[in-house]
């Protein structure tokens, strides 16, 4: 069923209703270019080589945990015309080893034990993933190609257990090898 929102008709969001997105967690990520254009590089002998403005992407996906100190960025991949992440929200001051100790299993195992903290400037994925998309596209309209604009929206999944991460991990890591049959791959 699609909604109105400002007489235009949109779908309905995807996101988990009534889970605070700025939790604690591991959270998968998928991010399409506008109209699943191919603008990041290419496949080739199953590796991704990256265009000018895939390096730009890659380079701002892991300046993500620069800018906000609670977020650790995890396996990523970039494809022709999306990319796929696994963003780690922490605010309960782990350190990068902590959370990377078995595989993540001590985090994921205690996500439900978390406190729910409200700190100053918490910020929910929704907005981290406003926050990277707007500094891609300024630095890749300023420096390569100023029609470049990002799908609206992005796909996430929230991680609950080891046996999940591991299967998502796998399969960001194998993406490039599976792009012939990839239902993201347009060509």
């Amino acid at each position: 069923m699609l909604d109105r929102y400002h007489q235009k008709y949109r779908i309905p969001s995807t996101r988990l209703q009534k889970f605070d997105y700025s939790s604690n967690g591991y959270y998968f990520v998928t991010i399409c270019t506008k109209d699943k254009e191919n603008c990041f590089g290419e496949v080739v002998n199953n590796k991704m080589q990256l265009s000018g403005i895939g390096k730009i992407v890659k380079t701002y996906w892991f300046r993500i945990q620069n800018h906000f100190s609670f977020v650790i960025t995890d396996e990523f991949i970039i494809m022709p015309n999306h990319i796929h992440g696994i963003m780690v929200i922490c605010h309960n001051n782990k350190t990068n080893n902590d959370i990377y100790n078995n595989n993540g299993r001590d985090m994921i195992n205690h996500v439900s034990t978390w406190k729910k903290m409200t700190p100053m400037g918490k910020y929910t994925l929704g907005e981290i993933i406003r926050w990277y998309k707007g500094i891609v596209t300024f630095h890749i309209r300023n420096k390569l190609c100023n029609t470049f604009s990002w799908q609206p929206r992005f796909y996430d999944h929230i991680i609950r257990d080891e046996k999940s991460l591991l299967s998502i991990r796998e399969y960001i890591h194998n993406n490039p090898k599976n792009w012939e049959e990839d239902e993201e791959n347009t060509i």
